[in-house]
């Protein structure tokens, strides 16, 4: 809309923008420079009025967002995030420059906010549509209608001819006299035709637009009275500029907001992403290359040939042979697309066209790391301390700065050392953070059925989203450790099973949390007093015995913890073989995962005698006939694997297991059991492969049938090179063409004895034994006997 001069006769002047767009954002530069008006009117929650004055701190640098949150909920959120080239924060930034006024005229975020929810209803003016009513037609697409009408099947190429490619800023050269309000009087009259033309209808998005634009009249109203109505200028979305131009009755506006449900709410500026401004990231802010658009916005000039300079320089620091000739071959090309295509300056299409042809030489290996680098881009914006911030947010911002762990949008490894006071310090940082639900960091691998180390390796990513998580989290506590240690407390105290408290107490001496861990211990007792089920026992051991273990190496003192899962193993072992009985398929295959957990955690435990203990109860269950054949079969190979059965009495039990006399479905169970958790048993114990070769060609047509799906499920989980020596073995014939079948005689393959060879075996004890010093809470050999044994196993495996 064409300004004209100050005064009480002149309209204000209002600025329909592009949100994110570079051109709206150099024509509203434009605009307001040649208008100069005393207040600026912006789109966003007036709740914000309070903190726009930081955006003339240095310290608060884009892209960065506008956070509004539910005081009482504050997983009740709404952001409106700004970029460096977004009217809206460039309008904010020349207001606080020039001294001019600026506030927020949208609808109040505490409005926003309580409409969001499911049940909220209005007051007056009648109730919200039935959740079974038919959702009414979504607002058209202003771009993407012009765009039709102008003869482009896609938007952003439109708008970058149109706007970004035209005009007096850095991308382009008008022609002749340029009129700053010529765009924003275009833009106005496409709208009034696009609004005339949409369907009418209530509800939903059009009545949440009807709200807005009511509650932006009575703000514009307002400062029209108190600065004049030439001294005005509004920054808006170009959709909502008809409705701010025509004629309405106050009353009308007003009445339509009487009644709307309010909540109390708390607005802050929090970093933002470009990722998060892009469409590829999950946040729908219309634009899907943030990274291009901001180098538009900044290029003084030449935007083509810095570009293509740019992706040169990024693609050498990664190794990639790039020239100077490539860059001139490159801008040649993209120019020439640009006329071929008909269009006033080579535009993003064009770039990647170019850069994939020339610089990459046609590979997507590179170009995808253009676009993630350079196109979407990893841009993390800055909130100076002054921000308002709950407690808890300014606690995480003075450990991060402590630590020297600064928040990065992209995504890195960092490896932490839990022996020097840093990496330890940091570990209980991230720790303390997932168990408050604020995701910074994930472990790069998984702790289960691990052995333990001294090192952490975790993945760390900033998302913007992470703000509301600790806003959220301040309920818990002013401080991480604070609020990390009530929750726990909460949760402990909640707890309704076993394995979930055993959970807590690990991440305690993981988050460095003493201060929760009696609470913990005091639910963890009662819950293990009083729970009978084996399985729920047996998932909670493996837990607590990672607790007591690598609680020793962050300096925790985990003696209690230790009984506790001492005292769990017992139970467990006494009241496993009971539980192995009148199991069907699907309770014995869950059985079994429990089973394999409690006998690593009870090896990783370490508890004098409780080995022992813990092998005899193997040895009761594969001698148990109402135990399932699945889990007598798993403790036998249990029992061989520990060196607690001789290989001579494991072909017994086999043979026994795959006589004629076993029912098939029966013996298969069993070799599951016995097979499953690898395949290099059969690969180096021709015995044994024998007597499954001689068992599976026995079995006759029907129950072959019978078993194919549990040797199908067995033989699968195998890598394909041990399927593939297994094969090769079985076609040579197993037991160099001896008679095959349960009882009869082997004959050996070269290089393999009648059993261990000690001597072999000692040759490589002291280079074993000095890996094994290396892990000072490796758990101790009950004996130098044991010891010995357990040693020449290993080695000759």
């Amino acid at each position: 809309m064409t300004a004209t001069p100050h005064g009480s006769g002149a309209a204000p002047l209002l600025l329909g923008v592009r949100h994110h767009g570079p051109g709206s954002a150099r024509a509203v530069r434009a605009a307001l420079e040649a208008h100069r008006p005393r207040a600026v009117l912006v789109e966003g929650p007036p709740e914000a009025d309070a903190v726009a004055g930081l955006a003339a701190d240095p310290g608060l640098r884009p892209p960065v967002a506008l956070l509004a949150h539910a005081l009482d909920e504050p997983a009740r959120s709404a952001f409106w995030p700004l970029a460096a080239f977004s009217p809206e924060w460039v309008a904010l930034r020349w207001a606080l420059e020039h001294d001019a006024v600026v506030r927020f005229i949208d609808l109040p975020a505490a409005h926003t906010l309580a409409l969001a929810e499911p049940d909220a209803e209005r007051s007056s003016g009648g109730d919200a549509p039935p959740p079974e009513a038919d959702p009414p037609p979504p607002r058209p697409d202003p771009l993407a209608a012009l765009a039709e009408a102008a003869g482009y099947d896609d938007p952003e190429r439109w708008w970058e001819d149109v706007v970004e490619h035209r005009g007096t800023g850095s991308t382009g050269a008008a022609k002749g006299p340029y009129d700053p309000y010529a765009p924003f009087t275009a833009v106005a009259e496409a709208m009034t035709a696009l609004r005339e033309a949409a369907p009418a209808s209530g509800g939903g998005a059009h009545e949440r637009d009807a709200l807005r634009e009511a509650h932006m009249r009575l703000r514009l109203r307002e400062a029209r009275r108190t600065y004049g109505d030439g001294a005005v200028a509004v920054v808006c979305g170009a959709w909502h500029v008809p409705a701010l131009a025509g004629a309405h009755p106050v009353t009308a506006d007003r009445r339509l907001l009487r009644g709307l449900p309010r909540t109390r709410t708390e607005v802050t500026w929090v970093p933002w992403t470009n990722r998060r401004l892009s469409r590829a990231g999950g946040y729908g802010a219309g634009i899907t290359s943030p990274g291009w658009y901001g180098h538009l916005f900044t290029v003084p000039d030449r935007p083509v040939e810095r570009w293509l300079t740019k992706v040169a320089g990024m693609l050498r620091e990664e190794d990639v042979a790039v020239s100077t000739a490539h860059v001139i071959e490159a801008v040649r090309l993209a120019e020439t697309l640009a006329t071929v295509r008909g269009r006033p300056l080579a535009g993003l299409t064009e770039m990647v066209d170019a850069v994939r042809a020339v610089l990459c030489e046609g590979s997507e290996v590179p170009l995808a790391l253009v676009r993630e680098r350079l196109i979407v881009g990893h841009d993390l914006g800055e909130v100076p301390s002054s921000a308002p911030a709950v407690p808890l947010q300014r606690d995480l911002t003075r450990l991060q700065r402590t630590l020297r762990l600064r928040p990065e949008a992209r995504e890195r490894a960092v490896e932490l050392d839990l022996r020097e006071p840093g990496g330890a310090a940091r570990s209980r940082l991230l720790h303390r953070l997932r168990l408050l639900g604020v995701g910074w960091g994930e472990p790069a691998t998984g702790r289960a059925g691990g052995t333990g180390t001294f090192k952490e390796r975790w993945r760390l990513c900033w998302e913007p989203e992470l703000s509301v998580r600790v806003a959220e989290a301040g309920v818990w506590g002013t401080t991480v450790e604070a609020a990390a240690t009530a929750l726990v407390e909460s949760r402990a105290a909640e707890a309704r099973g076993l394995p979930e408290v055993s959970a807590l107490a690990e991440q305690c001496l993981l988050a460095g949390l003493g201060a929760a861990l009696p609470t913990v211990m005091r639910a963890l007792a009662d819950r293990a007093a009083l729970d009978t089920d084996v399985a729920r026992l047996a998932s909670a051991l493996p837990a607590l015995v990672r607790a007591a273990r690598y609680g020793d190496v962050r300096g925790t003192d985990a003696r209690a913890l230790a009984e506790v899962a001492e005292g769990l193993a017992e139970r467990v072992r006494v009241g496993l073989p009971p539980a192995c009985a009148g199991l069907d398929a699907d309770g014995a295959a869950a059985l079994r995962t429990h089973l394999d957990a409690a006998h690593r955690a009870v090896a990783l435990l370490g508890v004098p005698g409780l080995r022992e203990r813990w092998r005899a109860m193997l040895r009761g269950v594969t001698a148990r006939a109402g135990a399932a054949a699945l889990l007598r079969g798993r403790c036998a190979r249990l029992l061989l694997d520990e060196g607690g059965l001789a290989p001579e009495e494991a072909e017994r039990l086999v043979a026994r297991a795959l006589s004629p006399g076993t029912p098939p479905p029966d013996a298969a169970g069993w070799l599951e059991g016995f097979l499953s958790g690898g395949g290099m048993l059969l690969a180096h114990d021709e015995r044994l492969l024998s007597l499954v070769d001689g068992w599976l060609t026995g079995v006759s047509a029907q129950g072959f049938t019978d078993v194919l799906p549990l040797l199908r499920r067995t033989f699968a989980a195998y890598e394909s090179g041990v399927r593939r020596t297994l094969g090769e073995l079985v076609r040579r014939g197993a037991g160099a063409g001896g008679p095959r079948g349960p009882g009869a005689p082997h004959a050996r393959r070269p290089g393999f004895g009648p059993g261990l060879d000690p001597r072999r075996a000692d040759a490589v004890r002291p280079t074993l034994e000095l890996l094994l010093r290396g892990a000072p809470d490796h758990r101790q050999p009950e004996s130098q006997h044991e010891h010995d044994h357990d040693a020449r196993v290993e080695v000759a495996r």
